[in-house]
C-alpha cells in the first residue's frame, strides 16, 4: 500500500457518417493564428490539391512521443498526399525533462502538445491510448502487468477501426531488439490489429467499431537497412517551399524539445526502408520486388468504384485531376470551385449498404476528403476568422465579449449566415445574416459564456494506476461505432462562423478560429493567447509536496495562492484543514478579491508530527456580484513554453507532508547545482538545509570551501556546457577536503575529467526499473548506510518508478560500491551508489533515481540523501581497507 500509495502521489505532483453520405457544411480549421496555424500558402494549396486524387490511409504505430518515424510520415502526408496518422500508446508522461521541471503527468501533457506540434509540421495525424506511461520496462510480460493485454488492444482496435489504414507500419520489431518493454508492446499489438481488426466475434462492432481489414503490414526498417524489402527517397524536394521534405520532418523532429530531440534539417536525398511483413494483396509478388508502398492497392477513387458507383467514382477521379491542371495558384478560385461543386454533388447522394469493407472503405475516405475540400475552400477564397477577447481566462459561469471578424480576402462576396462555438464556450446570441465582400471585413461583438474548465480532457476524470479512466472516444448510433477525441480540436476554444457563396451551384462552409487574447510584446511581436477557461477562483498550495523532521517541533510557513477569474470582486473566506499534531493562528483567513486578482496567504504551522504522510489542505468559500457561493478547492497550474500551446493543469488545493525520522546536522550550508527536471533543491531545504544554487559558469570565482557540501544535479552536466568546462573545479573542491555528490548524468559522465577516475556506460545503458527490485547491501557499516541515519530494509520499500539509471557497467577499482541490486533474471548492478577518497576530499556518485523519490515524498530516499550529504572525507578514510 505504500509503494501504490507514494506512485499515486509521484504521478499527481509529478466525424461520424450514416449509411447516406448526404452533403454537409464543411469546417475550415483555419484560424489564422500561431496557436495551431496550418500553412495557407501555395506550397499548402498545392499539396491539398494533389492529395485529392489519394484516397489511402497510412497508420504507423509505437508506444511514446518521439518514437515515429518523423521522415516517412512527412514524406507520406506532404509528398504523396497520403491521409497519415501516428498512434501512441502513450503520452510520454514516464520521461525525463529537458526544457522544465514537469515530471509524471505534467511532463505527459507536454509531449502531447509536442506531438501535435510536430503534427502540424508533417501533416499527419494523431491518436493516442489510455496507457499511462509508467516508466522504463525491460520486457513485455512486465508491461503487460502494467497495461492489461485486452484493453490496450481495444483501444489499438478502436483507432484501428475508426481510422481505417489500408497500411500498417509498425516502428518496433515486437522483440527483445527493441530494448524497452513498451516498444515491444507497441510491435506485437500493431501485428496484432493487422491480423484481427476484422474478428467481430471477439470484438464487437458496438463496442470497438465497425470491422475493418488492413491490406498490408510493414516494420520500420531505418535502422537495419539490410533487412529492408522497400526503399524510398523521403528528402524530395517541394519548389514551392523551396525546401526538401526531409528538412521539413527535421523541424518537425525538433518539436521533441523536452526530450533533446533537435536534430539537423537535411537536405538532398534521403533514403528510408521498410520491411513487408505481412500483406492481403500483391501476395504473389515477393516483398523485395515492390516498388510502391501501395503495391497491390488502388489509391485513388477507382478503388471506390463499387461503394460510390462507378459513374460517381470516375467523377471524382476526373474532377480532381481536372483541379491538378486547371489551377492558376494566382487565382485559385474558378478551379477550386468547380471541383467542390462536383465534390458536392457526388457526395451528396452516394449511398453504400452499411457494414460492408467497401463501404466503410468509403465512409472514411470521404471523411478525410471533405476536410480536404475545406482546407481548399479556405487557402482559395482566402477567408479568416479571428476572435479576440480583452483577457486569456474566463471563470465558469461568467461571460466576455468577443470581437469576431471575419475577413474576406477573396474575389467573390459570401454570406455570413451564423456563428457557433467549440470547445468550453458557448455563444450566447445568433448573428444576423451578412453580406461580406470581397476585400471586406464585417466585425461583430459577441458575447461568450464559460461552461466548463479547460485542460487536458484525459484527466477530467482520476487514473487508475496506469491508465486513464477517461475513453479515448465514444460509441455511436451509427455504422462506425466509435468516433475518437481529437486532441487538436480539443486544446483550443473556437468559433465557427458559417458561410456560403452563392452563384450557380452555392457552396457552403464553415471557417473555424480560435478564441485568443492579443497583444504585441516588444521583442516576440504578435502573441495571441488561447483562452482558457477555469473555476472563478484557482487556490493552490506553493507546494504539492513538502518534508519535515519527525518528533521535531514544526515552525513552517504554508502559502496558498488565489488567482480570480471573475470580472467582479470576490468577497469570502479560505479555510486551512490540518492533521492532528499540527495547529495554526490564522487556519481561517477572510479574504477579498477585486477582478483578476491574486492573492497568497501565508498560514504559520506550528506542532509536532510522529512518522508517516499527512494531508493538509485548503478549500475557498467566495461569492460574487451575483450573491452565488462557491467553494473550491482545487486550481490550475499553468505551463507556457513557446514552442507549444499553453495547458492549465488541473491540481488539488492540497499539500502532502512526509514526517521522516531524521539524524544529522540541520542548518548545514549546501551548494547546489541544478539538473534536468530537477525537484531535488526545495526537498533538501524542507530537511533543514541551507541550500545555495550554484551557477555553473561562475564556479571559478565561487568560495566553494564554505559549503559542508556540493551536490549536482541529475543530468547536470548534459544540460550545462559551463559544467563541463568547470568540471576540474568540483574536483579540486573534493581534493581540498570538500564532500561532492553527483546524481546521475547520461554517456558525458564518461568524458576525462568529468568525475575523477574513469567508468564506462554500455550502450544501451544498465538500468533497474523494478522499483522494489531487492537491495543487496555491500558495505553494512559504510558511514554513507549508516550516519546519521542507519538504513534498514524499509528504507527501499515504496520506490517510485524505478531504482536507478544510467549504471556504470565499470569502475575504477578507487571506487568502493555500496550496494547492489538487478532486476529480475540479469546480472546484479553495483554502481546505484560509488564512493572514492579524492585528494582530502571524497567523491559520491549515485545513480538512483532521487529526482523522482524526493519529490514524491519517500521517507527512506529523504534518510539516504542526508547521509550523502554527511559523508565526511574522516568517515571514509575509516573505511578504506
Amino acid at each position: 500500500m505504500i509503494g501504490r500509495d507514494l506512485r499515486r502521489r509521484a504521478g499527481a505532483v509529478l466525424g461520424v457518417l450514416g449509411t447516406s453520405f448526404a452533403c454537409a457544411t464543411a469546417s475550415l480549421a483555419v484560424s489564422g493564428t500561431s496557436l495551431a496555424a496550418q500553412p495557407t500558402d501555395a506550397a499548402a494549396l498545392d499539396e491539398v490539391v494533389r492529395s485529392l486524387g489519394v484516397t489511402t490511409r497510412v497508420l504507423m504505430i509505437a508506444a511514446h512521443p518521439d518514437d515515429e518515424d518523423t521522415q516517412l510520415l512527412t514524406w507520406l502526408a506532404r509528398a504523396r498526399g497520403v491521409e497519415t496518422a501516428y498512434l501512441s500508446l502513450t503520452r510520454g508522461d514516464g520521461g525525463q525533462n529537458l526544457i522544465g521541471n514537469e515530471l509524471g503527468e505534467a511532463l505527459g501533457a507536454i509531449r502531447t502538445e509536442e506531438l501535435l506540434a510536430a503534427r502540424r509540421i508533417d501533416g499527419a495525424r494523431q491518436f493516442f491510448t489510455r496507457a499511462y506511461d509508467f516508466g522504463f520496462s525491460k520486457t513485455p510480460t512486465e508491461t503487460f502487468t502494467h497495461w492489461p493485454r485486452d484493453t490496450v488492444f481495444g483501444d489499438v482496435l478502436r483507432v484501428v477501426r475508426s481510422f481505417r489504414p489500408h497500411v500498417i507500419i509498425a516502428v518496433f520489431s515486437g522483440t527483445p531488439r527493441d530494448g524497452h518493454g513498451h516498444h515491444q508492446v507497441s510491435g506485437l499489438l500493431a501485428r496484432q490489429a493487422y491480423e484481427e481488426s476484422g474478428d467481430t466475434v471477439r470484438y464487437a462492432a458496438a463496442t470497438y467499431g465497425a470491422p475493418w481489414t488492413v491490406a498490408k503490414f510493414y516494420r520500420a526498417a531505418r535502422f537495419r537497412a539490410g533487412d529492408a524489402s522497400l526503399t524510398f527517397d523521403v528528402g524530395g524536394y517541394s519548389p514551392l517551399r523551396g525546401r526538401g521534405y526531409a528538412e521539413l520532418a527535421g523541424e518537425s523532429r525538433s518539436q521533441h524539445k523536452s526530450q533533446g530531440f533537435g536534430v539537423l534539417q537535411r537536405k538532398g536525398s534521403v533514403p528510408d526502408y521498410v520491411l513487408r511483413e505481412a500483406t492481403r494483396v500483391n501476395s504473389d509478388v515477393d516483398a523485395k520486388a515492390e516498388r510502391d508502398l501501395f503495391d497491390g492497392i488502388s489509391t485513388g477513387w477507382a478503388r471506390l468504384r463499387g461503394a460510390l458507383g462507378e459513374a460517381a467514382a470516375d467523377s471524382m477521379q476526373r474532377a480532381a485531376e481536372a483541379l491538378r491542371e486547371r489551377i492558376d495558384f494566382r487565382a485559385p478560385w474558378p478551379a477550386v470551385r468547380a471541383f467542390v461543386e462536383t465534390f458536392d454533388r457526388v457526395t451528396a447522394t452516394a449511398t453504400c449498404a452499411p457494414r460492408s469493407p467497401s463501404c466503410d472503405d468509403l465512409r472514411a475516405t470521404l471523411a478525410g476528403a471533405r476536410a480536404r475540400r475545406d482546407q481548399l475552400l479556405a487557402i482559395a477564397s482566402g477567408l479568416a476568422l479571428e476572435a479576440t477577447v480583452s483577457r486569456g481566462i474566463l471563470a465558469t459561469g461568467d461571460t466576455l465579449v468577443a470581437q469576431v471578424t471575419l475577413h474576406n480576402r477573396g474575389v467573390v462576396p459570401l454570406r455570413w449566415r451564423g456563428l457557433r462555438a467549440d470547445g468550453r464556450v458557448a455563444v450566447q446570441a445568433m448573428l444576423a445574416d451578412t453580406t461580406v465582400a470581397p476585400g471586406a471585413s464585417v466585425t461583430r461583438a459577441v458575447r461568450l459564456r464559460a461552461t466548463g474548465e479547460d485542460g487536458p480532457w484525459w484527466r477530467r476524470t482520476t487514473r487508475d494506476a496506469d491508465w486513464w479512466r477517461e475513453a479515448i472516444g465514444a460509441s455511436t448510433s451509427t455504422a462506425d461505432g466509435w468516433s475518437l477525441v481529437d486532441d487538436e480540436r480539443e486544446g483550443t476554444s473556437r468559433l465557427i462562423a458559417q458561410v456560403e457563396w452563392s452563384g450557380g451551384t452555392s457552396v457552403a462552409a464553415e471557417i473555424a478560429g480560435p478564441v485568443v487574447h492579443r497583444f504585441a510584446d516588444p521583442v516576440k511581436g504578435d502573441q495571441q493567447r488561447a483562452l482558457m477557461a477555469a473555476t472563478p477562483v484557482s487556490l493552490t498550495m506553493e507546494r504539492a509536496a513538502a518534508y519535515v523532521r519527525a518528533q521535531q517541533p514544526i515552525a513552517r510557513t504554508i502559502r496558498v495562492t488565489l488567482r480570480s477569474t471573475r470580472a467582479d470582486t470576490l468577497r469570502g473566506r479560505v479555510e486551512l484543514q490540518l492533521p492532528a499534531g499540527l495547529s495554526a493562528p490564522n487556519a481561517a483567513s477572510a479574504v477579498l478579491l477585486p477582478p483578476g486578482a491574486v492573492r497568497t496567504l501565508e498560514f504559520e504551522i506550528r506542532g509536532t508530527l510522529t512518522p508517516g504522510a499527512y494531508t493538509i489542505s485548503a478549500a475557498a468559500v467566495v461569492t460574487g456580484g451575483d450573491g452565488v457561493e462557491h467553494r473550491i478547492a482545487h486550481g490550475f497550474d499553468r505551463i507556457d513554453y513557446d514552442h507549444i500551446r499553453p495547458l492549465h493543469l488541473r491540481r488539488p488545493a492540497s499539500l502532502t507532508l512526509t514526517s521522516v525520522e531524521l539524524a544529522g546536522p540541520a542548518g548545514a550550508s549546501i551548494g547546489y547545482i541544478a539538473g534536468v527536471g530537477d525537484n531535488v533543491r526545495p526537498m533538501l531545504e524542507d530537511l533543514g538545509y541551507r541550500v545555495t544554487t550554484l551557477d555553473p559558469a561562475q564556479l571559478g570565482r565561487e568560495p566553494l570551501r564554505r559549503f559542508s557540501a556540493v551536490v549536482v544535479g541529475p543530468r547536470a552536466y548534459e544540460a550545462h556546457p559551463a559544467l563541463l568546462a568547470n568540471a576540474d573545479r568540483l574536483l579540486e573542491y573534493a581534493r581540498d577536503g570538500g564532500t561532492l555528490v553527483v546524481q546521475y548524468g547520461q554517456y558525458e559522465m564518461t568524458t576525462p575529467g568529468v568525475m575523477p577516475y574513469p567508468v564506462t556506460i554500455a550502450r544501451p545503458h544498465d538500468r533497474v526499473t523494478e522499483e522494489e527490485a531487492a537491495v543487496t547491501v555491500l558495505r553494512p557499516e559504510h558511514p554513507v548506510l549508516t550516519t546519521p541515519n542507519r538504513l534498514s530494509s524499509v528504507d527501499w520499500s515504496g520506490w517510485v518508478q524505478e531504482r536507478a539509471l544510467y549504471m556504470p557497467r565499470t569502475f575504477d577499482a578507487r571506487y568502493t560500491p555500496l550496494v547492489s541490486m538487478q532486476d529480475a533474471g540479469e546480472d546484479a548492478r553495483t554502481s546505484g551508489i560509488l564512493v572514492a577518497p579524492v585528494g582530502r576530499g571524497v567523491y559520491v556518485y549515485s545513480t538512483l533515481a532521487f529526482f523522482r523519490q524526493l519529490p514524491a515524498g519517500h521517507p527512506g530516499a529523504a534518510r539516504l540523501f542526508a547521509n550523502l550529504l554527511s559523508t565526511t572525507p574522516r568517515r571514509v578514510m575509516r573505511t578504506v581497507p
